[in-house]
């Protein structure tokens, strides 16, 4: 198979800037880094990590759900940990009245007690192909536009062949920009069951607080069991179906780690832009990231406000509070490290060093002003575009609005049958009253104020919807008085038949399709997303498609130009390895970090019916007792809550497994600290942390807090 030159060149000459840095495709790992692990302290072979032919520890890594998080499994039956975040969904529908198990927590005595979470699955990659001479054959003499709308499809046709007959799931993705394309092959579970989860405020204590901080002492774990049919294969849910017997299982350390041990993470992180331009890092930081956070910032004012007012709430407030406020963290940490480290002004003087380079290569000579280009059009939408994904459909009413489109093309088709009139509208009557029961109605005034006010004062006039904000200054005052939008959003709750019984009967009664575009918040919601599909639909066509192109071309020639510089390819939600050490870290004029932290520092944090930081009796009573169990650190003489690594991860990894130099677990990845969150854009060797929970607080929290020893007996643990 043809492989190209450029990276066999660039994988067989890596030299390393700087430790630890690297989320490493298994596949593609080179001697030299492998190498470098083992003079780090890895005790194992590569066929250890990554094997198609023999049981490797790849085998027991899982891609949780559809993504966005990882496992491990950790026993011969095909029992896994990953994330208690991650899992919060499905702990959440499981639960109810009789049994809160996202409050309380659970953990089934028997197998039969295991609660199925139907739509979860489980991936177990099978082993990595390279693709690329194939799939440059087929598009060889292709156009940019040609490539833009048929890529994908020839990707999925050719992972469907290639794996047909074989009972595993194939997806070729691109690599390197698109420079490298691989085939991931996997087999999926799809019966996947709920085994156990601490309570709320152990498994997600300090969550918001905390969030991204260090330290931090949420015991995040969840636990679930994979089954597959009699035969050994996957199979859909039935009673009759067993635990998986898997290739391989993680045996489980609570030796404990010290600082400086080596420490690796596998996983499935997310996306990462590390060979982005400077016009994508000024982008992030000027227009997207500053934007989210003054967003953010409105809407979670009032989300809070709703917690404290509505305490019987809270278990469906909190997390959507929570993820909404992790995200604004995120973006103005990211902001503050790219500025920190000066990102952007060294990604300028790479570039600069690329345009002399490139000056004789009328192949890349023009790439920079090509980007300058297309950056300088889409900046603008990207902003109107994000004030109206935040914005203005940032309150519940005017984001449950949107759901309507499919009834509204429904009614506006000529000639819809009648019962499938019906069908849509019955469904959209049932989705309406059960927003209806969870509306807030003084919130959203406020919000929907706020924003559209926001909108008008942060979007120059050229990208605001034509004589939207003269209609309402002439029924409702000046725009620049707070108190207008604030009538204005009081007359649209008052009218819109969303939120009013005798409007909504009557549209039931003859729907028409003038009616529902004519009601006041979805004639709001179209004003502005019509506006943006007309005047910046084709630009953000234009700018991906362009921007892929000029994404392939400047990564292909950066390679050419710097054959022995570090190169791995971008995380993309494919098996990743990263290796580092627990570690220690100071931040200039703050205080040093200590590598590890305990549970005497969860009950120093400890609040009695505070939202965040409460804790099961049962919890304090263990603690006051120092039952400790075999799991006690004896440096500390308490149980250790977590520790942190200086191991290269993004989103994606939470649940990821952490091991020692020997393969046995030792933590699960939950989070990264603040001062390493430009990750996506840049790896930052002095400050960059994964924070991970200690096995050993894990196993505490199932064995003596919740009493589940069926489970540890189920594990191999080496003590």
């Amino acid at each position: 198979m043809k492989v190209k030159l450029l990276f066999v060149l660039a994988l067989a000459s890596m030299l390393f800037a700087r430790a630890d840095e690297g989320m490493w495709l298994p596949y593609l790992l080179g001697q030299q880094v492998y190498d470098d692990m083992v003079k780090k302290g890895l005790k194992l072979s590569k066929e250890q990590l990554y094997s198609i032919n023999q049981a490797s520890i790849k085998d027991a890594v899982v891609m949780f759900g559809s993504g966005g998080c990882s496992g491990v499994i950790v026993s011969n039956k095909g029992l896994m940990f990953s994330n208690h975040h991650c899992g919060f969904s499905v702990i959440a529908d499981a639960s109810n009245a009789e049994h809160n198990y996202l409050k309380d927590g659970f953990y089934a005595r028997s197998l039969k007690e295991e609660v199925p979470s139907p739509g979860l699955t489980m991936r177990v990659l099978i082993k990595i192909e390279d693709k690329t001479g194939e799939i440059e054959d087929s598009i060889k003499g292709w156009t940019e536009r040609e490539r833009a709308v048929k890529l994908d499809k020839l990707l999925d046709s050719t992972a469907a062949r290639s794996v047909r007959g074989s009972g595993y799931d194939g997806r070729i993705m691109p690599v390197f920009k698109g420079n490298q394309y691989l085939l991931f092959v996997f087999q999926t579970y799809k019966d996947v069951r709920l085994v156990g989860t601490p309570p709320l405020n152990v498994g997600e204590f300090g969550a918001i607080s905390d969030d991204w901080r260090w330290p931090r002492h949420s015991c995040d774990f969840s636990i679930f069991r994979i089954y597959t049919g009699k035969d050994g294969r996957p199979a859909a849910y039935s009673p009759d179906n067993v635990p998986l017997i898997p290739r391989y299982s993680l045996p489980i350390s609570i030796k404990g780690v010290k600082e400086n041990d080596y420490t690796m993470v596998f996983g499935f992180p997310g996306n990462t832009d590390r060979y982005a331009s400077s016009y994508a890092v000024k982008l992030k930081m000027e227009v997207e990231d500053s934007a989210m956070v003054v967003l953010r910032d409105l809407k979670l004012k009032y989300k809070y406000q709703e917690i404290l007012e509505n305490p019987a709430a809270r278990s469906r407030l909190v997390p959507e509070y929570s993820g909404s406020a992790n995200y604004r963290k995120f973006c103005e940490g990211e902001i503050r490290a790219l500025r920190t480290f000066n990102v952007y002004s060294k990604r300028q003087e790479e570039e600069a060093n690329f345009e002399r380079w490139a000056a004789e290569k009328p192949e890349y000579a023009g790439i920079l002003k090509e980007y300058a280009e297309i950056y300088a059009k889409w900046a603008p939408c990207l902003k109107e575009r994000l004030y109206i994904i935040e914005g203005i459909l940032g309150a519940r009413l005017s984001s449950f609005a949107t759901g309507y489109q499919r009834l509204e093309s429904v009614l506006a088709a000529a000639g819809t049958p009648a019962n499938v009139v019906a069908q849509a509208m019955k469904a959209a009557d049932k989705n309406r009253r059960e927003f209806v029961n969870i509306e807030n109605r003084a919130l959203d005034v406020e919000v929907l104020a706020k924003t559209c006010q926001l909108y008008y004062e942060r979007i120059p006039a050229e990208g605001r919807p034509a004589g939207f904000y003269e209609a309402l200054q002439s029924r409702f005052g000046s725009l620049n008085d707070s108190t207008t939008f604030h009538r204005w959003a009081m007359d649209l709750l008052a009218n819109t038949m969303l939120l009013n019984e005798n409007k909504w009967d009557s549209f039931m009664v003859h729907p028409d399709v003038a009616v529902l575009r004519a009601d006041p918040i979805f004639a709001y919601d179209n004003a502005f997303i019509g506006n943006y599909l007309r005047k910046c639909g084709g630009i953000e066509q234009e700018f991906y498609q362009k921007k892929e192109n000029l994404d392939r071309r400047y990564l292909k020639a950066r390679m050419i130009m710097e054959p022995g510089k570090i190169q791995y390819p971008d995380a993309n939600n494919t098996l990743r390895i990263s290796y580092g050490q627990a570690k220690s870290y100071s931040v200039p004029g703050a205080e040093r970090y200590d590598y590890e932290c305990t549970v005497s520092e969860v009950l120093k944090k400890y609040k009695p019916g505070d939202i965040e930081f409460d804790l099961p009796d049962k919890y304090i009573d263990l603690c006051k007792q120092k039952e400790w169990g075999i799991y006690k650190d004896k440096g500390h003489n308490e149980v250790v809550t977590g520790f942190i690594t200086t191991n290269d991860i993004t989103g994606g990894n939470s649940g990821s497994p952490v091991l020692n130099a020997k393969g046995q677990l030792i933590g699960l990845a939950f989070d990264s600290n603040y001062e390493s969150l430009d990750q996506k854009l840049q790896f930052q060797q002095e400050t960059n942390r994964t924070l991970c929970v200690d096995i050993r607080y894990v196993l505490w929290c199932i064995d003596k807090l919740g009493g589940a020893s069926n489970i540890i007996d189920e594990l191999q643990v080496i003590k």
